[in-house]
């Protein structure tokens, strides 16, 4: 059956909303999921007997906490709540969204679920993480198995967007169209599996590497280092941003696709590879491959590799956004709707005073040597104060989109005092002037205790981003900015407003 997200059979439209999950199981998927989750403002109910299982959760969030720091220039919401359950059914109580992330055994699933269905709700969405068990043998049993899907995510869940969405044959079109659209409201790519298979898409690719890759070690072709290199040197970078039947369409040159399956499918047939076979996992080849691991990165510890592998993905993904593609281009969605998250809080701000634009805690690649905040990160600081005050008068993404913005075009910074990594920072912006094309903007970057960074002074114009010329702003957006500018006229003119550099205070 084809399982593709598509308008549901009753017609029903309705906003996914996820006030409260819970996990069951507290490992390194589990845990990952936790993060993400609450990442995202969402209070989270964890079950594991395990007696370690808190020491492992905190030492998984503390990774995501660093790697969030440094993930996205917009301000981070305010985290969920853990709370720690006695039993699966006490976690899973009230809970919109179960992620069922247990050792890979059917028994032990069937065991979690049959104890899940006496208190889940009824519209719960039963998310099980597993890497290739079938969603319809996981159904077997159940009272509701229309509620449940596999949602099966990647290490680290918490950077890494895609969760294969995979339907078992009683799974509702519903949940999965709600599962779909709740992932991609937390930075995730939703990938709707069309006919359910074991193992999924991408662990299946991996088994065929992977079991090439033990056959190459086990032959003593090359070890595991070089066989690493084969890929983060070579095609692993070009994966990481087209994939592979993108990549092979440019192998194939203008004449595309079509052209590489002529020239290089008869190879297809040539004795190459070995993965129909499955090399001895005896002792002799697991003590190689251990050796070679140990040698390759045995000194470093696990939480070092961790975390030399979440800067690369940020950094990866940092780039790609740059180029609005692939797993850059859901970070700038994500992103995006993070900015527009935090111009639109629930409690409507006293538009007669300065205006409390940003917070955040200072990302530690913000600063230099010293561990203080660079110049260049100031202005970084006064441009997202700016974007969230235009945010906040109407030019969010989608009026953007409809081709009109601000542009800066002048800009005065006063450094006043240091601010070390982490350290919470927030502003506070004063409309000077906000009439037809012109909008004048004050703002203050105070320390979280309360003492004075700097100050930063923009004048921006409004323009059509398809002439690149001055344009009046959309009357909603130019009423709304009038408004407050009107208001703010009212208040004691910012100490340094006006100012040139090196003019004398």
């Amino acid at each position: 059956m084809d399982r593709r997200v598509k308008p549901d059979d009753d017609g029903d439209k309705r906003v996914t909303i996820v006030t409260k999950a819970a996990v069951i199981g507290g490992g390194v998927i589990g845990a990952g999921w936790v993060a993400r989750l609450i990442e995202n403002s969402i209070p989270v109910a964890i079950y594991d007997p395990a007696p370690d299982a808190k020491a492992k959760i905190q030492a998984v969030l503390d990774n995501a906490e660093r790697a969030y720091a440094k993930l996205t220039m917009a301000a981070r919401p305010k985290k969920g709540e853990i709370v720690w359950a006695s039993s699966a059914a006490e976690a899973v109580k009230d809970a919109d969204l179960i992620v069922e992330a247990v050792p890979e055994r059917l028994d032990i699933k069937h065991k979690v679920y049959a104890e899940i269905e006496t208190t889940a709700k009824s519209d719960a969405i039963i998310a099980s993480s597993t890497s290739g068990i079938m969603p319809s043998d996981l159904q077997e049993g159940m009272k509701h198995p229309e509620r449940l899907i596999v949602g099966h995510p990647f290490n680290p869940v918490y950077l890494l967007p895609l969760v294969e969405i995979v339907a078992g044959r009683k799974t509702g079109p519903l949940t999965v169209n709600r599962a779909a659209e709740f992932y991609a409201s937390i930075g995730m790519h939703p990938l709707v599996v069309r006919k359910e298979i074991e193992a999924f898409i991408a662990d299946r690719l991996l088994e065929a590497v992977w079991r090439e890759s033990l056959w190459l070690v086990k032959d003593g072709i090359c070890t595991t280092e070089e066989l690493d290199d084969a890929i983060r040197m070579g095609f692993g970078l070009r994966w990481a941003q087209m994939g592979i039947f993108e990549t092979y369409r440019l192998a194939g040159g203008e004449a595309g696709m079509r052209h590489f399956l002529e020239q290089f499918g008869p190879c297809l047939k040539w004795p190459w590879t070995k993965l129909m076979d499955v090399p001895e996992l005896d002792t002799e080849l697991i003590e190689l491959i251990s050796g070679h691991s140990d040698a390759q990165s045995g000194h470093l510890s696990i939480r070092e590799l961790e975390r030399i592998r979440d800067d690369n993905l940020v950094a990866i993904m940092q780039a790609l956004k740059q180029n609005d593609w692939g797993a850059g281009k859901v970070l700038a969605a994500y992103e995006s709707k993070l900015f527009d998250a935090g111009a639109a809080k629930e409690a409507e701000p006293d538009w007669s005073q300065p205006i409390r634009t940003t917070e955040r805690h200072i990302p530690p690649d913000w600063t230099d040597y010293n561990n203080h905040m660079n110049e260049a990160r100031y202005l970084q600081c006064f441009g997202d104060a700016t974007d969230a005050f235009m945010r906040m008068v109407g030019v969010d993404a989608d009026y953007i989109a409809s081709g009109l913005s601000f542009f800066t075009v002048e800009t005065h910074i006063r450094h006043i005092d240091e601010v070390k990594s982490m350290e919470p920072v927030y502003t506070l912006t004063q409309v000077i002037e906000g009439k037809g094309k012109r909008m004048r903007v004050f703002h203050w970057l105070y320390h979280g205790k309360g003492h004075l960074l700097a100050t930063g002074e923009h004048m921006l114009i409004h323009v059509s981003l398809e002439t690149r010329s001055a344009c009046e702003p959309a009357p909603e957006v130019a009423e709304k900015l009038q408004h407050i500018a009107e208001l703010h006229a009212a208040l004691p003119a910012p100490e340094g407003l006006g100012r040139a550099v090196g003019q004398p205070r």
